[in-house]
């Protein structure tokens, strides 16, 4: 008997060792409650494990990312699964612990994603899941419920402490001021999320009823019997057949916060097990007792040092001293500090300049932190009238995503001083390389590339994003060279938006002879034909080595369109070809882009194509039209000859550019307190009228 019972006993152990080992090692749950130290987690970016189990996501510092996911894939394959459906539960607890009473995020996100990789992400609203370009795309596939600690202009529709549920991007589903319901008191209560303190969430997905609950409470509490968000969503298009699940989390450009995973449970096919409090590890101490009255002493001993070095202090302000108003507060990482652009470009030395002209000066610098090339525009502005506008069209300038722009970082205002800060494109403007013998001659395939790449970004601004982009000073100097000498077309000084249920108002007349619609000068309006007309001046300009407008040259060779058109009609267009080619260029292309650029200067706007078919010629998709050679010829404004035409002579010390004497704002256009003279390309501006 008693064998027997010693028998009954081994079985009885056996299963449960079966039981016990099936169960850790279901691929389809697991918790992790006394920390992460042998989790074996996918980690990038600044995540890492602390030696107490911790999971650390990002520290205070600047601009970081971080990624923490489980190591395996869970399957979300319904046919397959024990699952019946898209459910699961997941419980973590989260900790944001501020640098100071005044920093923020951005946040932390649990995300259940088909990939990993995330190495094109930003940080800041981007929470290190996506970028300006990405946001949203539906091949993203995946679901991330934000906490989120800033308010994010373009991303957020709520204040600075919310969560949100993201599909396939940072624009919220779904989103709600961060609380928690309280049991006892049966309502709502206010929960801080960077308070420093630990925070529980359950996040609870039923793929039958499609619907998703998140909850908050604080340290210690029980689950509330009511979620904060209780959403009606269909994740059947995102979740694919395996995803990973884990946490993202991003920092700002301002002081931010240390981000922590104390402990988690996930479950795929049923509920999350609980957390145990006590058992998790525990947030690294701030200080307190000897450590406080030490941190007064220190205070107290800065305190005395800036007293007596006052003056100093003083001057050093006025020095880096700025102007800051409340609405560009919510401009946020678009806004540059006058110091970090002063450290950058070295005091704005003059061996850190790239080129000047009547906009002002440009500077190289190298950001502190990030060590990201840039390049600081310097102009001037003589009020304040219209900057709003102005620095809200910057700030959607910024967002501008295409391989063949040159991207605007951001801005700073100090004094009467605008500084726009650009990324660096190493080899200067287009320009230099056609007109100066200082730079190698571009061989023909390096033109024709830099010619695709500029029409394809003017098919971007004026087709592919939200707004319509009107460029409007289209040239060889507006056109940047990156490290590889592909073209980048830049400098939107007198770019002008507008929605494209509506129509551009007229504005003033601006732009540079030879580029200018001839239109121009009768409605003021700008259009996309205008800025195809431009471009048709660039093809030229690129094709023949020569500037549209040359008042120095003979009469024949003052207008560079002119003088295409004469070799096209005696059937010899080839005969403008820039002669430094010295014939090596392929025929049918160099034709192509000759009479494209005809096409193109048409003085009748309905005659010319459209950007999109300028892209479709020049890939050789489509067959050009002919060219109507009596109605396309460039006029050169009488008004303009009038003022400056062969009864004065005309200097190198004049311009191009024509403006009137201010230019209003970026939507009408730079905002009243800014001169075209600041603004324009490295042409001065030419003034018609007072």
């Amino acid at each position: 008997m008693a064998a027997t019972f010693t028998w009954d006993r081994l079985r009885l152990f056996s299963c449960l060792a079966v039981i016990s080992m099936a169960k850790a090692q279901n691929p389809d749950q697991f918790i992790y409650t006394n920390g992460f130290r042998d989790a074996n987690l996918q980690l990038d970016g600044s995540a890492e494990i602390r030696s107490n189990g911790l999971l650390q996501l990002t520290t205070t510092s600047r601009l970081l990312t971080a990624h923490a996911f489980y190591p395996s894939p869970i399957n979300f394959n319904t046919s397959s699964s024990s699952a019946p459906s898209l459910s699961f539960s997941t419980n973590f607890v989260f900790a944001m612990v501020p640098q100071s009473e005044e920093a923020s995020g951005h946040g932390v996100a649990f995300v259940i994603s088909q990939s990993t990789d995330f190495s094109d992400a930003d940080a800041v609203q981007y929470l290190g899941l996506v970028n300006e370009s990405t946001n949203g795309n539906p091949s993203n596939h995946f679901i991330a419920v934000e906490f989120d600690t800033i308010f994010s202009l373009g991303t957020d529709t709520i204040d600075g402490n919310h969560v949100g549920i993201d599909l396939n991007g940072v624009i919220s589903n779904q989103s709600i001021a961060s609380a928690y319901f309280s049991n006892e008191e049966g309502k709502n209560i206010s929960l801080d999320l960077k308070n420093g303190l630990p925070i529980q969430v359950w996040i609870d997905y039923d793929g039958q009823q499609q619907l998703l609950n998140v909850t908050l409470a604080p340290e210690n509490s029980p689950k509330p019997n009511q979620p904060l968000l209780s959403a009606s969503i269909d994740l059947s298009d995102i979740l694919m057949a395996t995803m990973y699940v884990g946490f993202s989390a991003a920092t700002g450009s301002i002081e931010s916060c240390s981000q922590y995973i104390m402990g988690w449970s996930f479950n795929r096919s049923g509920q999350a097990q609980s957390l145990e409090m006590s058992q998790l590890p525990k947030l690294p101490k701030n200080g307190g007792g000897r450590n406080t009255v030490r941190l007064i002493s220190i205070i107290a001993a800065v305190l005395l040092l800036l007293i007596i070095i006052g003056a100093a202090y003083a001057y050093w302000r006025k020095k880096y001293e700025e102007v800051l108003e409340d609405w560009e507060k919510e401009y946020g990482p678009h806004r540059f500090s006058y110091k970090t652009l002063y450290i950058a470009t070295k005091g704005f030395k003059d061996k850190q300049l790239l080129g000047s002209g009547g906009f002002g000066k440009v500077y190289k610098g190298t950001l502190p932190y990030t060590n990201e090339q840039i390049a600081v525009k310097k102009v001037s502005h003589e009020s304040s009238q219209g900057m709003k506008e102005f620095v809200s069209e910057i700030v959607s300038m910024g967002r501008l995503r295409h391989k063949n722009l040159v991207r605007l970082l951001g801005y700073c205002r100090r004094k009467k001083e605008l500084l726009l800060i650009y990324e660096l494109m190493e080899n200067g403007s287009l320009d230099k390389f056609l007109f100066s013998d200082d730079k190698p001659t571009l061989n023909w395939f390096q033109r024709f590339q830099i010619i695709r790449g500029v029409a394809t970004a003017l098919l971007y601004l004026h087709e592919e994003g939200e707004q319509v982009v009107l460029h409007r000073d289209i040239k060889a100097s507006n056109v940047l060279l990156d490290s590889e000498l592909n073209g980048r077309l830049g400098d939107f000084g007198l770019a002008r938006l507008y929605d494209r249920d509506s129509d551009p108002q007229t504005t003033r007349l601006v732009g540079t002879l030879g580029y200018m619609d001839p239109e121009l000068t009768r409605t003021g309006r700008a259009t996309k034909a205008a800025d195809v007309f431009a471009l048709g001046a660039f093809l030229l300009e690129v094709a023949c080595g020569r500037k549209p407008f040359a008042p120095h040259g003979p009469p024949e060779e003052i207008s560079l369109v002119d003088l295409v058109e004469r070799c096209f009609k005696r059937g010899a267009i080839v005969d403008a070809v820039d002669p430094r080619l010295q014939g090596n260029y392929v025929v049918k292309e160099m034709e192509r882009v000759l009479k494209l650029g005809l096409l193109c200067s048409n003085t009748e706007p309905d005659l010319r194509p459209t950007i999109k078919e300028v892209v479709q010629y020049l890939e050789g998709n489509v067959s050009l039209p002919d060219i109507p050679i009596d109605s396309r010829s460039q006029k050169i404004p009488s008004s303009i000859l009038e003022t400056f035409g062969r009864s004065i002579e005309i200097n190198t010390s004049m311009t191009n550019s024509i403006a009137s004497d201010s230019v209003v704002s970026l939507s009408s256009l730079l905002g009243n307190g800014l001169s075209l003279n600041s603004l324009s390309s490295a042409d001065s501006v030419l003034r018609i009228g007072n």
